[in-house]
């Protein structure tokens, strides 16, 4: 079982930064898993935003986040991270963060392969 937190939401300017964490608890030490950023805005499908592989670091990113958006980790400190840097009213969303402990490569982005959600934190971006 894995139980996920985010932090670090609110409200910026267009043009501002925000990190976003998620605190993982019973990380699983013997295997990796891929953990992901997902956002979902009203009246939209939730959509992804980044993965990230525990064991290789590898990631991903959504091409409108693509050069602005970097996800992180600290495994010792069981910690993801979501730093958004020139913020967009687009980008105005709930984002959560979601582990699929199933694989630990070719993390996706469908939302659908994560079977373990953090209840959310809202990004709301002005112009």
């Amino acid at each position: 079982q894995v139980q996920l937190v985010e932090s670090g939401g609110g409200s910026v300017q267009a043009g501002g930064s925000l990190r976003l964490s998620c605190a993982a608890s019973e990380y699983t030490y013997y295997r990796g898993y891929c953990m992901g950023w997902f956002r979902q805005a009203p009246g939209k499908e939730r959509e992804g935003v980044a993965s990230i592989s525990t064991t290789f670091g590898t990631t991903y990113y959504a091409d409108s986040v693509k050069g602005r958006f970097t996800v992180s980790q600290d495994n010792a400190k069981k910690m993801f991270y979501l730093q958004m840097n020139s913020l967009k009213p687009e980008d105005t969303a709930m984002y959560y963060c979601a582990a699929d402990p199933r694989r630990d490569y070719a993390c996706t982005s469908r939302p659908n392969d994560y079977n373990y959600w953090g209840q959310g934190t809202q990004v709301t971006v002005s112009s």
